[in-house]
């Protein structure tokens, strides 16, 4: 059975006192929940070490939002996976605004993903089609690309240590989430279906998948519900102490 697990990406949003102070306010209530659903927190980069300093010797682990694939060097502005060793468990890759708004490409995500691996953290790889490839019916050629691209020259071992999280970019902060089962359905489909033909069934089915987009305490329960949704990728949601703590509530139900 695959363990649930919930990350809160906070986006660019909450300095380091409003991080502290929201960590403050929900990790109580967070950590004897992080023993049956695997919580994470992704705040901005500036705000992580305070983050992980209030969180370390809880269950409740930590994620950066990105990372580039450079260990060191003349990179003005990113973050190296080096740097995030030790106050890091987990790195969000792929995230749609990061393929929308800085132009990330699949060779760029696989690269990252290589050197997360190779760096002792662990992905959550992201993938998922626009409002104009959805009504075009192009869901299932787009995230299967998608997919291909992240995993491309990984080995079978290197490949079960990556979460996947399928966000529908039409669905993202706009309110208008996926249903249940048509998400499960693209992730059947695009993600497992594209993993089974790559390594096998086994793989495909033991590799957790997240949903994100418009995730909020009310839909949580339909999304975790599906046989193929693990858990949740959540984005506005997880700036409300109450709103996230009640979603890892319901991933462990």
């Amino acid at each position: 059975m695959r363990t649930p697990i919930v990350a809160g990406n906070w986006k660019m949003n909450k300095t380091i006192s409003d991080a502290r102070e929201l960590v403050n306010a929900m990790k109580h209530d967070l950590a004897p929940l992080a023993s049956h659903v695997e919580i994470i927190l992704c705040p901005p980069f500036i705000s992580i070490p305070e983050v992980y300093a209030l969180v370390k010797g809880s269950p409740i682990q930590v994620g950066a939002q990105n990372m580039f694939w450079e260990l060191k060097g003349a990179f003005t502005g990113e973050i190296a996976p080096t740097m995030l060793q030790g106050i890091c468990n987990y790195v969000v890759l792929g995230h749609s605004e990061r393929r929308q708004y800085f132009g990330e490409t699949d060779s760029a995500v696989n690269q990252k993903i290589k050197a997360a691996l190779a760096n002792n953290l662990k992905p959550i790889v992201c993938v998922g089609e626009n409002l104009t490839q959805n009504e075009a019916g192009q869901t299932d050629s787009v995230v299967s690309t998608q997919v291909r691209g992240a995993f491309k020259d990984l080995s079978r071992d290197d490949a079960q240590r990556i979460v996947m999280a399928y966000e529908p970019v039409w669905a993202i902060g706009t309110g208008k989430a996926a249903s249940g089962t048509g998400a499960n359905a693209v992730i059947r489909q695009s993600i497992r279906g594209t993993l089974a033909k790559m390594y096998d069934d086994a793989l495909a089915q033991s590799i957790r998948v997240q949903y994100g987009g418009s995730v909020t305490p009310k839909n949580t329960v339909e999304f975790f519900a599906q046989p193929d949704i693990d858990g949740a990728l959540v984005g506005g949601a997880s700036l409300v102490a109450a709103d996230f703590v009640a979603i890892c509530k319901a991933a462990m139900k």
